[in-house]
């Protein structure tokens, strides 16, 4: 699942390219369905996912960074070719990488979007609750996103939200699978034979299991390809259940640039932020 702005990065993984968005083998979602999908553009081109899960916060993928300014969030959208009037067009204001983030190891593949303004809440933009635990071996789960169709790296995109309904898979076979870039804060889901995946713009989307966001779409060898099932990003691991072992910085507001948006989610959701990069 990797975006062509990673391409360079193909050769830390010579055996097989990695791709890091799509929705292979799934179908058209029920419009507004998942009301937390967000997709981000840059100059009007639908490049990667995201999940609201306050007002003014989306939850996405580290690899799918750009220029904050640069970025506008959608939300409440179903069908690219037409304005339904459910839409919500929002300037992003900031984004937040993982500090521990680096592309060429795909490990803590997550980031925190600032809104320049709050979303407003209705039947087609919502929140979705963010899991305080695992996702479980065989738990069946759906991912979403205007991600790529076809499994041979050949474009073909959808003007409408797509859904793909996979399991999470063991952590020995997500292991197996990852030649060797697997981590604690990495699962897999989907089918090892292949068939059914998340492709090339679903990056940074939602895995949802049981109403709960689990999962960010984070990468994977091609789209849908057998024993090489999609890989994401464990959002467990940075909330704030998990605030011993990370350490909370502990500056004060005037020397530490995270401080505002930590306070800020740990009141609003109790989201972890520790430690994100203020990009």
């Amino acid at each position: 699942m990797m975006p062509l702005w990673i391409l360079l990065f193909l050769a830390v993984a010579a055996a097989a390219p990695l791709d890091d968005d799509k929705i292979v083998g799934g179908y058209e979602c029920t419009p507004h369905s998942q009301p937390w999908q967000v997709y981000f553009t840059q100059n009007s081109q639908v490049f990667c996912g995201g999940s609201l899960v306050t007002p003014r916060w989306i939850i996405s993928a580290a690899h799918c960074y750009r220029p904050p300014k640069t970025l506008v969030a959608h939300l409440g959208d179903h069908d690219l070719t037409k304005e339904e009037g459910t839409e919500q067009h929002i300037q992003v204001e900031a984004a937040y990488k993982h500090s521990s983030y680096k592309d060429e190891a795909y490990d803590h593949d997550i980031m925190l979007v600032k809104l320049a303004k709050p979303a407003q809440y209705n039947q087609y933009v919502q929140p979705i609750p963010v899991a305080r635990s695992c996702p479980r071996e065989g738990t069946e789960c759906l991912v979403s996103g205007y991600g790529n169709l076809r499994s041979d790296h050949i474009g073909e995109f959808p003007d409408r939200l797509q859904c793909v309904d996979v399991p999470v898979l063991s952590d020995s076979s997500c292991k197996a699978s990852c030649r060797g870039l697997f981590t604690e804060n990495m699962f897999c889901a989907g089918f090892l034979e292949g068939g059914k995946d998340s492709c090339q713009v679903d990056s940074g989307g939602p895995l949802v299991c049981n109403g709960e966001l689990y999962g960010v779409v984070s990468w994977g060898w091609g789209c849908a390809q057998r024993n090489a099932p999609g890989v994401y990003a464990k959002v467990y691991h940075y909330i704030l259940q998990q605030l011993n072992g990370w350490g909370l910085y502990s500056a004060d507001e005037e020397t530490n640039p995270y401080i505002d948006s930590k306070i800020t989610l740990l009141n609003s959701y109790g989201i972890l932020i520790t430690p994100f990069h203020l990009s």
